[in-house]
């Protein structure tokens, strides 16, 4: 006969063995991974302090601040907060499956607080100080109190429940799908009718509900503009067949066996379990299918794939009995297939982490941009104000700019043009409201600018569109100082904008140029022919120099003509258009084989000098 009861101290000491390991790896990630784009704009509003904002309630940035309240500056104290909840959910987890763990086997609490651990979307919780912790420790309570309330109402069980709620309602727009899939998961059940009927619950309810009132509140004093974003504007609510890719996508994210599991695990819990493992087979299963549908339909251009979080997270309750229904040897594979992607996941962030080691990804499609590069950008800025008046003001070109330059420079008042990500990040609303969106020069009183341009934020067939916007905002645009991240994967363009400058004059926009050959990654040997085009609006380019690892190597000739490059960038004011093509006859005598860096510097007949960003070849 089997004694479950013999190996439930070695359960539990893997568990608080792996939780003390994964807790030390993810804060000493924490410390060293730059801030991710949407935490750099969450810090700015806990600089804003208000009940809610237009992209979230105000959960996120009140515990960003407490972080630095509590811990000083930096990025670790931005994200402990949310590290020490995402430490938590596990035991939270466990918890609930020793109360509903099949046959009284406590074996099952630890086993599915070691899968919380395991499961990468749980297991890196809190490494980014992003509203998904909250959200998962609200999930995790009202599932708690759920099931608490099926074995009889009790006050405590209320309080968790309004408490869960009110978490949730203060942590994300989102949280409506699990508010909506509990009530139907809910009226499914006989004994969970019956617990509906319970004044003690209904008070819960509504103290949940009152903790929208900010985020309702927020909306009605600005026409809606945050669920407008949130359910109209970030959504094209037309069919994409490109939603069938989610069951892949999640099988990748949750790692494959582990995802079966636990599906299985809520489909026979479905057929055959309590009514309390029912609760939580409907509550997982009706999110996690919820979502596979609003993939048809919903926003593909953000990442989405953490949706369904807290569908998995009412399963894991589950997973124990279903696994140990498996041989031995897959369940040995789950665990160790778990265990891979938990590694491959924290392993990307330390990667990112490296400086040099992320720009060996620069010419790879999932190169990080949105981690790359902001304290080199912040240096470069403080050398330019250093040399420019002491009233010069900073303003960045986009929300993303103003955000991280914020942080690194400790100033939560930068100023920022309009710009398209702003709208389709939904932080514009929230930029005027603060006074932050400016119209450009005319709301400078001739003062000194120093303007900070992303000329890798939007994609490049828009960016002469984007520079031509400037032009009407600020003026015709000095030389730039360039910033090159990683090979130019990710690019900066600096302008100190002065008083007295010339703003009546046509658009000068910084240099665009491409390379038609060699190709990226391209093998070269001995001596290898390179062509393409570069041109400048306004003012026109001087001549073209070729690089190699950021050395001149050849001049090319310039002013070949290419009339393929007026007729795609249509209305170019370059004065050589359509003569800008330009080639030249490259050597690697004295190269280094290996991966090398191809790259142009442009220099401008206004005296400008530009290196682009480079691309990768192989030297023979």
């Amino acid at each position: 006969m089997r004694k479950p009861v013999a190996t439930f101290p070695d359960a539990r000491a893997w568990f608080v063995a792996l939780w003390v390991l994964l807790t030390a790896a993810k804060v000493a990630v924490a410390a060293h991974l730059p801030l991710f784009v949407d935490e750099a704009f969450y810090w700015q509003e806990s600089r804003h302090l208000a009940w809610a904002y237009s992209d979230l309630p105000g959960l996120t940035a009140w515990l960003i601040r407490l972080g630095g309240l509590a811990f000083g500056d930096g990025v670790l104290a931005v994200r402990l907060p949310f590290l020490m909840i995402a430490a938590c959910l596990p035991w939270l987890v466990a918890g609930i499956a020793a109360r509903e763990s099949e046959h009284g086997d406590p074996r099952h609490a630890w086993l599915a607080a070691t899968a919380t651990l395991l499961l990468p979307l749980a297991g890196t919780l809190g490494v980014l100080a992003l509203p998904d912790v909250t959200l998962a420790l609200a999930t995790l309570l009202c599932v708690d109190a759920a099931t608490r309330l099926l074995r009889g109402v009790s006050d405590g069980a209320a309080l968790e429940l309004a408490l869960g709620l009110a978490i949730g309602a203060l942590s994300h727009y989102r949280f409506i799908a699990v508010i909506g899939v509990g009530f139907v998961a809910l009226l499914l059940l006989p004994r969970a009718r019956v617990v509906l009927r319970d004044p003690r619950v209904w008070i819960a309810i509504a103290f949940g509900a009152a903790a929208w009132t900010p985020l309702m509140a927020w909306n009605f004093e600005n026409a809606e503009a945050g669920l407008r974003f949130q359910l109209v504007d970030r959504h094209p609510w037309s069919w994409q067949p490109a939603g069938v890719w989610f069951v892949l996508v999640q099988a990748v994210l949750v790692t494959p066996l582990l995802f079966v599991a636990l599906l299985w695990s809520g489909a026979r819990e479905l057929r055959d379990g309590t009514e309390s493992r029912r609760l939580l087979a409907w509550l997982g299963g009706l999110v996690i299918l919820g979502f596979f549908v609003l993939g048809f339909f919903a926003d593909t251009q953000r990442v989405s794939f953490h949706w369904p979080l807290p569908g998995y997270l009412a399963l894991l309750p589950l997973l124990p009995a279903a696994l140990a229904r498996w041989p031995r040897p897959w369940r040995a594979a789950t665990w160790a297939v778990a265990a891979t992607g938990l590694l491959c996941a924290l392993a990307y962030y330390a990667f990112v982490s490296v400086p040099s080691a992320r720009a060996q990804s620069a010419a790879l499609k999932w190169y990080p941009a949105n981690f790359a590069g902001w304290e080199s950008l912040a240096d470069a800025v403080r050398e330019e104000r250093a040399a420019m008046p002491g009233d010069t003001r900073i303003v960045a070109d986009n929300f993303k700019i103003g955000a991280e330059l914020g942080f690194a420079l400790d100033d939560p008042r930068i100023q920022v043009l309009d710009h398209p990500l702003n709208r389709a990040h939904g932080r514009a609303p929230q930029l005027r409201l603060w006074g932050l969106e400016t119209a450009g020069r005319e709301d400078w009183d001739e003062k000194p600018v120093l303007l900070v341009v992303g000329a890798t934020d939007v994609a490049y067939k828009f960016l002469l569109q984007r520079y031509k916007a400037l032009c009407r905002r600020v003026g015709p645009l000095p030389p730039p100082r360039v910033v090159n991240i990683d090979h130019g994967r990710t690019r900066y363009l600096l302008f100190a904008l002065l008083p007295g400058r010339e703003t009546s004059a046509g658009c000068v926009a910084p240099a665009m140029a491409w390379i038609d050959a060699p190709q990226p990654g391209a093998t070269v040997a001995g001596r290898f022919e390179l062509s393409g085009w570069a041109f400048k609006e306004g003012v026109g380019i001087d001549r073209v120099e070729v690089l190699i690892d950021g050395e001149v190597v050849a001049e090319a000739e310039y002013g070949l003509p290419d009339p393929g490059v007026v007729a795609f960038w249509g209305g170019s004011s370059d004065p050589g258009q359509p003569d800008v093509g330009f080639h030249a006859t490259v050597s690697t005598r004295g190269v280094p084989s290996g991966r090398r860096w191809l790259g142009l510097r442009l220099h401008g007949r206004d005296g400008s000098l530009e290196d682009w960003s480079e691309q990768p070849i192989e030297v023979e």
